[in-house]
């Protein structure tokens, strides 16, 4: 992002500090206020589900119907951001953050619990475009670095929120522990009001020389052998390369190679000798547009993407993936408390499993800067990886052993997760990664939707966590299973492919 003023002598360019600075640790205020108590969920709620009598399997609808009010808030946050100014946008939301949490301090059954899941969940989706994109303004050539500062100090206060959850409990009760984490909720607000647009802190800098040269010859005028200048030229041809508007069932040779119509009542040729330009117009039946109804929701999630088989096959994985390591994250607390764990032991347990997410994170940062590691295959080996960490889960029941294993899926959780944008980066084009992603994390909330019933039904029918980590489990082994189709479709297909190019006669 960077801007010349006309006739100056300096150039705008984003501050790659200064406010920054405070934006990046209002990233971290506004993450920490938010995702510090989620990770202390099932501590909070453990008990109180069980006096109000609805058991903890509820957990997974709740997850569901949040994910799913992110999913169609993060749809139309871009919309939103084309009309208010981002900060005020991500303010509101962050104060609706605050609101749901608010709901859950006076709750004696479980629809406060649903309000306060659904607007946590719009909320989100509302505010994590605004603060990625706001940050990703004011830092361009140290982005990477900067960006790694952050995670790190928010992957520190997550390890020490579980702790700090079990703490307020013993101190303050279960409703005052509410009330404590709904006033560091409100912390979000502060950090979306330091939000500022990157244009109130850009930064002067002398024009070189070498980028005067480059802009004078990019304004100058090309000279054509005739002696008129290239823009007079253009200008002279407009009329002959741009349809009439008043025909509106005019088109250009473009335009009639893409489609040949075959219902052509008559057609004439118009001749440009001087220019050499021709254009030809045809007197054709109106063409039926799209409804605009169809077109936006079109354009928004980018539609076409799901004729894409590839594109579908990485979907399938990702989405299964991550609600398989979702939902074991939220019913692996509530299952150490079935097997008569105490508070104390869930709430360490849980911490060393975000320590270990947070050193993870930081040496994929170190081997991410010396070598180049394909994020899809990547992603691959830690499905095989946690697959197997989770089956062995099943056999572990003692402290320490519980500690080790949980260390090791809170590892593995990083390169799950790290790659997937990277995933669509390196498949997508430029200018559909947006859409593309957006379309993603769409069908993600709508499967998450659906699935937060039949794993609640699981539950209660087999009355066993095991039997839903079963079919949490199932889920990874059915992306292994469609990635593992994909590489061999594609690896057979090229083989015949090449071995007939190879067999087939040259004259053919």
């Amino acid at each position: 992002m960077r801007s010349v003023k006309e006739g100056s002598k300096y150039k705008l360019v984003p501050p790659e500090g200064g406010w920054g600075y405070v934006v990046a640790m209002g990233k971290v205020t506004a993450f920490l206020s938010m995702f510090g108590a989620m990770h202390g969920f099932a501590l909070i709620f453990n008990d109180f589900l069980k006096v109000i009598g609805v058991g903890t399997s509820i957990v997974a609808i709740l997850g569901s119907s949040s994910s799913g009010a992110m999913s169609f808030a993060g749809l139309f946050s871009n919309l939103l951001t084309q009309k208010f100014s981002k900060r005020n946008i991500g303010v509101v939301a962050a104060i609706a953050y605050c609101i749901g949490s608010s709901f859950q301090i006076f709750a004696n059954s479980t629809w406060p619990l649903f309000v306060a899941a659904i607007l946590h969940g719009a909320a989100l989706g509302v505010m994590l475009p605004i603060v990625f994109s706001t940050f990703n303004h004011y830092f361009v050539e140290r982005r990477a670095f900067i960006t790694s500062a952050t995670q790190i100090l928010i992957g520190v206060g997550q390890v020490g929120a579980p702790l700090g959850v079990q703490y307020l409990l013993e101190v303050y009760g279960f409703r005052g522990c509410l009330a404590i984490l709904t006033a560091i909720n409100f912390h979000s607000v502060l950090g979306m009001l330091v939000m500022h647009p990157v244009e109130w802190h850009m930064k002067k800098v002398p024009i070189t020389e070498e980028e005067k040269v480059g802009k004078n010859r990019k304004q100058g005028q090309e000279e054509l052998p005739n002696g008129k200048s290239k823009s007079e030229d253009v200008e002279q041809m407009k009329p002959l390369m741009v349809a009439p508007e008043d025909k509106p069932y005019t088109k250009t040779i473009s335009s009639l190679r893409a489609s040949a119509n075959p219902s052509r009542r008559g057609s004439f040729v118009s001749v440009a000798d001087w220019a050499g330009s021709l254009v030809i117009s045809e007197i054709l039946e109106p063409e039926v547009k799209p409804s605009k109804k169809w077109t936006f929701i079109g354009n928004l999630l980018d539609l076409k993407l799901l004729k894409d088989l590839v594109y579908v096959n990485l979907v399938v994985g990702i989405v299964f993936t991550f609600y398989a390591d979702f939902s074991f994250s939220s019913f692996q607390p509530l299952y150490l408390f079935e097997i008569d764990y105490t508070q104390v032991e869930v709430s360490q347990i849980i911490a060393v499993g975000t320590g270990a997410d947070l050193v993870a994170r930081c040496i994929l940062t170190a081997v991410s800067a010396v070598v180049v590691v394909p994020p899809k295959l990547c992603f691959f080996v830690a499905v095989i990886l946690s697959l197997v960490a989770r089956v062995a889960f099943f056999y572990i029941e003692d402290f320490w052993g519980m500690v080790i294993i949980t260390a090791t899926i809170g590892f593995l959780k990083t390169w799950l997760h790290v790659p997937v944008g990277l995933i669509f980066a390196e498949y997508l084009p430029k200018e559909r990664f947006a859409t593309g992603y957006g379309l993603f994390m769409f069908l993600q909330g709508m499967f998450t939707l659906s699935m937060g019933p039949v794993i609640r039904y699981t539950r209660e029918f087999t009355r066993s966590y095991i039997w839903v980590f079963h079919v949490l489990n199932m889920f990874m082994v059915i992306t292994l299973i469609v990635w593992s189709v994909e590489y061999l479709c594609r690896r057979f297909c090229c083989s015949v492919k090449s071995e007939s190019g190879r067999n087939s006669p040259k004259g053919a």
